[in-house]
C-alpha cells in the first residue's frame, strides 16, 4: 500500500530515500510530507499549480502552533529545492515566504533536589523479578545519563556497548542528532552504575553478543515508549506532574524526559556562576559536550537561572494573564 497518493507521490518517495543515503532520519519527512501529499491530494492540484499563495492558503488551513508550522515549511522549502535539482520545476514556491513569528519555549527545569530524587524515585520502581530487572536497570542508567550527563534519550536508547569504554570512563556518541560524533568523559558514580549492568547481563545470556547498551531480557533494546511510561510513574510519586500552559507569547513546557538534559545545562551554568566564572565563556565547552552543531543553540539555557526562576516566571506570567 503506498504511503502517499497525491501527484508528488514518487518524488517524495525519491526524495525520502534521498535523504536517508545521506544519513538523516526520515521520521520528520514523514509526517511533514505526507500532510502536504494529503493537502495536495484534496486539491487536486498538478506539479504545475504550485504557487506562493497555495502555500499561504495551506498555512492558513494549519491548526497548530506557529513553530510547528515553520517546521513542516522548513521541509517543504528543502523538498522544492530538490526537485528544482530534479529539472522537475523552475522555482521554489516557498521561496519568499517568511517564517511565523514563534512564541518563546520555556522548558520545564528540575532542581538538582528534584534530579536526585526523581533518579531516587527510579531505582525504587526497579523491579527485582527476572522477567523485568534487566529492562528496568537500563532504565535507570537511560535517566543517569539523561540527568548527569545530559544525554538526548536517544542517544542513551542507540549507544553500543562498545561505545562505553570502562578503562578511560568515556562514552563515545556518534550519529548524533546533528551528525556530530563526541567522546564525553563520564562520571565514576555513573561508570560504576554501568559496569554493574554489565556483569548483570551476563547472568541473562551466555554468550553476551548484543550490540546495544541498554536491552531488555529478551535482548531487544529499550523502547520510547516504555521510557516514557517510566518517566510518567516517577514524576507522578513526586507530585511534579503539570500541563503545558501558553500564557501570551510564551510556552511553559510540562516535564518530559528532555527536561532532564535542559536541567543538566541549566544546573551546570549555575555552579559555573556560583563558583565566580562565567556562564557565557563556558557555553562554547558545554555546546561541545552537549552535541549542539553551534554554540549559539546552547544560550537558550541563558534563559533561565534556575528551577527557582522557572517557577517565578510562571508565577508572575500567570498573575499577568489574570488582570488582563
Amino acid at each position: 500500500m503506498k504511503r502517499f497518493k497525491s501527484c508528488l507521490a514518487e518524488h517524495i518517495e525519491n526524495f525520502i530515500e534521498y535523504r536517508l543515503q545521506l544519513g538523516y532520519s526520515d521520521k520528520m519527512l514523514i509526517v511533514s510530507l505526507g500532510l502536504l501529499d494529503r493537502y495536495v491530494a484534496e486539491k487536486k492540484v498538478t506539479l504545475t499549480s504550485f504557487d506562493p499563495l497555495f502555500f499561504i492558503r495551506l498555512r492558513s488551513d494549519l491548526n497548530c502552533e506557529n513553530r510547528s508550522i515553520n517546521t513542516f515549511f522548513r521541509t517543504f522549502k528543502m523538498f522544492f529545492n530538490y526537485l528544482i535539482r530534479q529539472d522537475l520545476i523552475r522555482e521554489n514556491p516557498l521561496q519568499e515566504i517568511a517564517e511565523l513569528p514563534e512564541n518563546q519555549i520555556i522548558p520545564f527545569i528540575f532542581s538538582p533536589e528534584e534530579t536526585e530524587l526523581l533518579l531516587e524515585v527510579v531505582i525504587k520502581l526497579m523491579r527485582k523479578t527476572e522477567r523485568y530487572y534487566l529492562a528496568d536497570f537500563s532504565g535507570y542508567i537511560s535517566f543517569l545519563l539523561m540527568a548527569r550527563c545530559g544525554l538526548r534519550i536517544s542517544e542513551t536508547l542507540n549507544l553500543l556497548k562498545n561505545n562505553y569504554r570502562p578503562e578511560e570512563r568515556t562514552i563515545y556518541i556518534e550519529k548524533t542528532k546533528f551528525k556530530k560524533d563526541r567522546l564525553l568523559p563520564v562520571p565514576k558514580a555513573i561508570s560504576c552504575a554501568i559496569d554493574n549492568l554489565l556483569k548483570v547481563r551476563q547472568c541473562f545470556f551466555t554468550a553476551d553478543n548484543h550490540p546495544l547498551l541498554l536491552i531488555k531480557e529478551n535482548g531487544k533494546g529499550l523502547s520510547r515508549s516504555y521510557m516514557r511510561w517510566k518517566f510518567k510513574n516517577a514524576i507522578s510519586i513526586l507530585n511534579l506532574e503539570q500541563p503545558r500552559r501558553i500564557i501570551g507569547a510564551t510556552n511553559f513546557s510540562n516535564p518530559t524526559r528532555h527536561s532532564l538534559r535542559h536541567s543538566f545545562a541549566v544546573n551546570t551554568l549555575k555552579r559555573i556562576k556560583q563558583q565566580g566564572k562565567s556562564p557565557q565563556n563556558a557555553l562554547p565547552v558545554l555546546a561541545a559536550y552537549m552535541g549542539h552543531s553551534e554554540y549559539k543553540y546552547t544560550t537558550k539555557y541563558l534563559r533561565v537561572v534556575d528551577a527557582e526562576h522557572r517557577r517565578q516566571m510562571l508565577d508572575f506570567s500567570m498573575l499577568r494573564s489574570e488582570d488582563v
